[in-house]
Order: structure tokens, then C-alpha cells, then sequence
């Protein structure tokens, strides 16, 4: 799957529960659930890879930075949610940055997730889950 993105925007979409289910209250698959779907920036190119989330309060969504194994978080202003992605957009990790670190590269990850701290185990993004990317 060698995809090539462009700097844009997008949608990323996480399956519920990881299959495509969601779960219920007590763990029980719930079928009917959605697909949480959220606002995306595309960094492709070296220099929005580069800038990033650098100088940002905040962000609506998430931002994906592709390709990319390993970020750092020197001269962010706030903690984020970093999940590392296979080439077929699998989450191999997520880990929370505060600022001033670098993260280690992870060797099979291709793409690398960033949002706002916490906001990935809300929308249930885990090791194992894949999600998917639609192109605006």
C-alpha cells in the first residue's frame, strides 16, 4: 500500500471497538455503532512535516504526518497523543508527549498520529486498531 498524501486536509475514521463494533456498557458488542470520524491534517511534505503541531495551543482533530517513524515535541506548548502507524495504517503504539521529548522511532511504523493528550483513548484509538484516511 504505498500511499503518497499531499499536504491538505482531510477526515480520519477509527472503527469502534477496534472491529468495526462497538462496545457496550458492559463489554458487549453493540454492531450498529458508527465510526468516529474527525477533522485531519495531512503534512506530507518535509516542511509541514517538519513544522507540525510547533507554536499550536490547540487542535481540532488530529494531524498526520506521513512518512514518519519518530517524532520530537521541542517547543510545543501542549502534551500530545502520539500513535505510531504500520504502512496499512495499523496503530502499533500511542503514547503521551509532554513537551520537550523525543520519541523514539519505532522501527515497522510508516505514518505518525498526533492529537491533543487523551484525546486518542477517547476516540479509541489502541495498539491493534486500524483506522483509515479520506482525502478532502
Amino acid at each position: 500500500m504505498g500511499r503518497r498524501w499531499r499536504d491538505g486536509s482531510g477526515r480520519l475514521i477509527v472503527p469502534r471497538g477496534g472491529d468495526g463494533e462497538a462496545l457496550g456498557d458492559e463489554g458487549e458488542e453493540t454492531p450498529t455503532a458508527a465510526p468516529t470520524t474527525l477533522p485531519l491534517e495531512i503534512a506530507a511534505s518535509y516542511r509541514a512535516r517538519t513544522k507540525g503541531l510547533l507554536g499550536r495551543d490547540s487542535v481540532a482533530g488530529a494531524m498526520l504526518l506521513s512518512p514518519a517513524s519518530g517524532v520530537h515535541t521541542f517547543g510545543m506548548r501542549i502534551p500530545i497523543d502520539v500513535a505510531y502507524l504500520d504502512r496499512r495504517l495499523t496503530v502499533l503504539a500511542v503514547r503521551t508527549m509532554p513537551p520537550g521529548r523525543l520519541g523514539l522511532p519505532r522501527l515497522r511504523a510508516r505514518h505518525v498520529l498526533e492529537a491533543e493528550a487523551g484525546a486518542m483513548a477517547g476516540w479509541g484509538v489502541r495498539v491493534g486498531v486500524r483506522v483509515s484516511v479520506e482525502t478532502a
